[in-house]
């Protein structure tokens, strides 16, 4: 499949001014992490608690309002739901977001308190629950988004990522991304390529739910993929052709962590740093304590997400102390 990594990125610049007057930018910060000194992207400071809300917001302002006043449908474990719930209260039009069973509570509650429709669909898993939105988008007529597979949704959520990455860290030589349908890690890899081709860019998935990491061993993309149970629901499901034509090219690689690693990931990131993250944001910790990915002080981590339900957090401590 040929992706114009170009168009990616001029998505991404097109939009970048109007999605901070919306959107301010979220900071890049210096840490000191189990010893190693690296860049922080905030994005679980980030409004809904995700970058997911970058990529809604710039699909729906690229939709014309003759096709969005009938509304958008989307499935999502959670940030991409909650993303695009604000997005479409903010553009005056309504959402409706299919969920899977095993969604955490926190990002249901969240997608309720925004005004959308919530669809809690009755099984488990990501891909499930893309099928029956698809349904229902056809079923009312209304537009699906999807949360990875849509170059402006990837633009939107990677694009701009990187943009104000560069902005804030001219000097950042490696980016590392939690990967789950590649949708930040293929549009923020579009920027990078484009225009800073010397920097790195590392994805990293669990090894729960290795879509991504498969697809790339495998030369397919696995479209469909059931997990196992992780820290890291975010990252669950399988790819798409356009993000796994742009990761397999442009990642440097794609390494795995274990639930154990996310665990202890996120509990001292609670721990020490103050910080709440969800799984799928850990897993670029975890996989800088494993040695997974190089690490200098020229390397930005990004910070995914922030909602994530306090038992999971005591469940994560439990077992990072035991």
């Amino acid at each position: 499949m040929s992706i114009d990594l170009a168009s990616l990125a001029d998505k991404a610049r097109r939009f970048a001014a109007p999605l901070a007057e919306a959107l301010p930018p979220t900071p890049t910060e210096r840490i000191v992490w189990n010893g190693r000194t690296l860049w922080i992207k905030r994005e679980d400071l980030q409004e809904t608690g995700s970058f997911k809300v970058r990529g809604a917001l710039v699909r729906l302002a690229s939709i014309d309002w003759a096709i969005l006043r009938f509304g958008v449908v989307t499935a999502s474990h959670g940030n991409h739901g909650l993303g695009l719930a604000w997005a479409a209260g903010r553009l005056g039009t309504l959402a409706t977001i299919v969920v899977p069973n095993d969604t955490p509570r926190v990002k249901c509650d969240g997608i309720r308190a925004l005004g959308a429709e919530l669809v809690v669909h009755d099984a488990p898993g990501y891909d499930a629950a893309e099928r029956e939105a698809r349904r229902l988008a056809t079923e009312r007529n209304a537009t699906f988004v999807s949360a990875f597979d849509d170059p402006w949704v990837q633009a939107g959520n990677g694009g701009t990522v990187a943009l104000e990455i560069m902005e804030q860290v001219p000097t950042a030589g490696r980016i590392v991304v939690p990967v789950g349908g590649g949708g930040i890690a293929s549009g923020l890899a579009a920027v990078i390529r484009t225009t800073w081709p010397l920097i790195d860019v590392w994805g990293v998935q669990s090894e729960a739910c290795p879509s991504m990491a498969a697809s790339i061993r495998d030369g397919r993309a696995h479209l469909v993929w059931e997990g196992g149970t992780t820290y890291a629901e975010g990252l669950e499901g399988g790819v798409a052709e356009s993000t796994f034509a742009i990761c397999r090219r442009e990642l440097v690689g794609v390494p795995l962590v274990s639930e154990a690693a996310i665990a202890r990931a996120m509990t001292h990131a609670r721990r020490a740093h103050g910080l709440r993250l969800e799984g799928c944001a850990a897993v670029v910790l975890a996989a800088v304590d494993e040695g997974a990915v190089p690490c200098d002080e020229d390397t930005v981590v990004v910070l995914t997400g922030s909602n994530v339900d306090d038992a999971v957090l005591d469940r994560a401590a439990a077992e990072a102390d035991a």
